[in-house]
């Protein structure tokens, strides 16, 4: 079975837990602040602060701009179902505009059709799919424009670039995932990226039950902190990140090369895509008819997503538009392959050949 995701830890992250157990400090300590300072370089942020997850990474990022009830937040329909979850976590709404399906991400002429159109919107909230980043000059614009605050999702695009620029650099603060598929993973995890002093400080208080001093609350917090382990495993996996990386863009451009199928259409390629997931969409409604066929051969896949967030049948009480014709027609499209970096040079093949050979049948 040729595997959609296979996190690759070795010998030096064993050795990395194992020594934060002797130490016995468990909690958050040396190895999270050391990954914190660490990440933060390689993105190009100011300050880093580690998060148990990336869902509550963006839950603190929205309390630390000041984001609550009454408030409107834009975001994409097409993403992983914490993007929106974390903005209703306080007290805010989302508002969707519609995705770009050359991109999978949201399309910056629907986001400002949004934005003129629905009062109260106070932050954009863009999602960087699959390991491609979102326009971020335009998005950056369009923030400066409407005078809202500009939030990057990067639980995809580690290491990603527009314009040469790292996604999570981008905005006001930006918030990454360390789940064992991504292209860093610890387990689980997050962090936080932010130029601003006082948002930092902020953020902070709040992952730390509110305390500066211990046992001292100054505001009420939560207890969201990174583990050691986690710090610890994180380091490791950041000095591998450009190499992995750089295994799935070989992988993708094998695929973008070789792949011939007038069933298929492959992701559209960019400078600084990552693969998070190669992506790709399947014709004349045959994507059930190839998902079985994929299965045949033993190849891996995922359907990521095959709802849109506002169909989902937990937000069926809310009042959201649920038709957005460019995220709909990809949520019956949709099917990734296997771009992990530890694939080998046979297996890439032999899934572009498998691929190449689907006729529909």
């Amino acid at each position: 079975m040729i595997r959609i995701a296979k996190p690759t830890f070795g010998e030096q992250e064993k050795e990395a837990v194992c020594k934060v157990i002797d130490s016995g400090m468990l909690v958050s300590g040396a190895e999270v602040a050391e990954f914190e300072r660490a990440f933060a370089a390689y993105i190009g942020a100011r300050h880093g602060i580690g998060t148990s997850s990336g869902t509550t990474a963006l839950e603190v990022a929205f309390r630390a701009l000041g984001i609550g009830a009454g408030d409107k937040v834009l975001t994409t329909p097409f993403s992983f179902i914490a993007s929106s979850n974390s903005i209703l976590y306080v007290g805010a709404s989302p508002v969707y505009a519609d995705v770009d399906p050359n991109t999978f991400n949201i399309d910056p002429d629907k986001a400002e059709e949004a934005l003129k159109s629905t009062p109260g919107i106070r932050a954009i909230l863009v999602v960087h799919l699959f390991g491609r980043c979102c326009d971020m000059d335009a998005f950056s614009a369009l923030a400066r424009k409407y005078n809202v605050r500009l939030v990057e999702d990067c639980a995809q695009s580690h290491g990603a670039e527009w314009q040469g620029r790292k996604a999570g650099s981008w905005g006001d603060i930006s918030c990454f995932s360390f789940y064992p598929t991504k292209n860093l993973a610890t387990g689980e995890g997050g962090m936080i990226m932010t130029d601003n002093d006082e948002l930092a400080k902020k953020c902070r208080l709040l992952i730390n039950h509110g305390m500066e001093v211990k046992y001292y609350h100054d505001i009420i917090g939560y207890n969201y902190r990174m583990t050691n382990i986690v710090g610890a495993i994180g380091l490791c996996q950041l000095s591998k990140l450009p190499a992995m990386n750089a295994n799935r863009k070989k992988a993708a451009q094998y695929y973008d090369a070789n792949i011939k199928n007038e069933l298929i259409i492959t992701p559209a390629q960019h400078e600084g895509h990552i693969y998070h997931q190669y992506t790709l969409r399947v014709k004349n409604r045959l994507r059930d008819t190839f998902l079985k066929y994929l299965s045949n051969k033993e190849i891996g896949y995922g359907v990521f997503y095959p709802l849109t967030i506002p169909k989902q049948k937990c937000y069926a009480a809310f009042d959201f538009n649920k038709v957005y014709p460019s995220a709909d027609m990809l949520t019956e499209q949709v099917v990734s392959i296997p771009v992990h970096p530890s694939l080998t040079e046979d297996e890439i093949r032999t899934v572009a050949g498998a691929v190449n050979a689907f006729n529909g049948q």
